[in-house]
């Protein structure tokens, strides 16, 4: 029988379609889904412990409302003060601001040392006893936070901190200006010099003449120039490392009737004007810090330390 070629032609059509239709002899295979990238984790931060201490139930509310102007935060990171360093904090005065501040920062790997004045003297003033006594019932009061300040007493007329090269930091919080007023600033930066360790930091805040403020002028206000308190530190062989505007005050205006007493927290004229001077706040401060040199440091400060800088600078 003979087979059309038209005939031929569609067997040969179907065939090959059939060939289509049946399944590979590869196996087929389904793409998988993209595999679930997990979220990464938000880095952990520790946690600051000067914010905990600063919130700490030991501190009252009036002390905590003084954060605003005094930034104790930001001074003592701007200062270096890390919790395993040996700080000397001088004549923290009977409140203890910032003692309350670092006892506890340092207590378990640091030290504090609370210089405070020595009241054997026959001619020491009385507020010296009653400073020391306040702060003495302070530090009993809470030992949990205290327990492991040292007292420090130092004579005010020949001033010293302990043994050369002992401390890695000294603080000192609206003091120079007493010490101006007493005459003897110099040997206070002359001794602190001799303490610090070579490295060692000074951390200075003090109220703040307008530039060019004569020091007479200074001494009626309680209002240093920057330029002096450097020239202080500088005579004594310090390095002026960095200022810092943590603790300015563009509303204080440095003209008062009672100087920067007129202002909180001493409010000098009592009830006169009091919501005015409340709304300056606390005065304008310079914050410096310092460096002993480490390269070339003895423990003693050059032979003319002692050597006040020009007035008024």
């Amino acid at each position: 029988m003979k087979i059309r070629p038209t005939l031929m032609l569609a067997i040969v059509a179907a065939l090959a379609a059939c060939s289509n239709d049946a399944p590979s002899s590869d196996v087929a295979t389904t793409a998988a889904p993209p595999a679930e990238v997990a979220p990464m984790a938000a880095p952990v931060v520790a946690a600051d412990p000067i914010d905990a201490i600063l919130a700490g139930s030991h501190r009252s509310d009036e002390n905590k409302a003084r954060d605003q102007y005094r930034h104790p935060k930001e001074t003592l990171a701007f200062f270096g003060i890390q919790p395993n360093m040996t700080v000397i904090e001088i004549t923290p005065g009977g409140g203890a601001w910032y003692t309350e501040i670092l006892a506890p920062y340092l207590r378990d790997a640091g030290t504090e040392i609370a210089a405070i004045w020595d009241t054997t003297a026959a001619d020491a003033p009385g507020y010296y006893k009653k400073n020391n006594e306040q702060l003495a019932a302070k530090l009993a009061s809470d030992p949990a936070y205290y327990d492991r300040v040292a007292l420090r007493t130092f004579d005010t007329k020949a001033p010293a901190f302990g043994d050369p090269d002992s401390a890695d930091a000294v603080v000192t919080f609206r003091n120079v200006h007493n010490w101006t007023m007493d005459g003897n600033d110099g040997d206070y930066f002359k001794a602190f010099y001799s303490v610090l360790k070579p490295g060692g930091v000074l951390g200075v805040v003090e109220h703040r003449a307008n530039p060019g403020t004569t020091l007479e002028a200074t001494k009626e206000t309680g209002y240093l120039t920057e330029d002096y308190v450097i020239g202080l530190a500088t005579a004594a062989g310090f390095v002026l490392e960095e200022k810092s505007e943590i603790n300015a005050n563009p509303k204080d205006t440095k003209d008062h009737p009672e100087g920067v007493w007129t202002l909180p927290p001493s409010f000098a004229l009592k009830d006169k004007d009091r919501e005015k001077y409340a709304a300056i706040g606390e005065s304008d401060r310079m914050t410096l810090r310092f460096r002993k040199p480490s390269e070339g440091a003895d423990g003693e400060a050059p032979a003319d330390a002692a050597t006040a800088p020009p007035a008024g600078g």
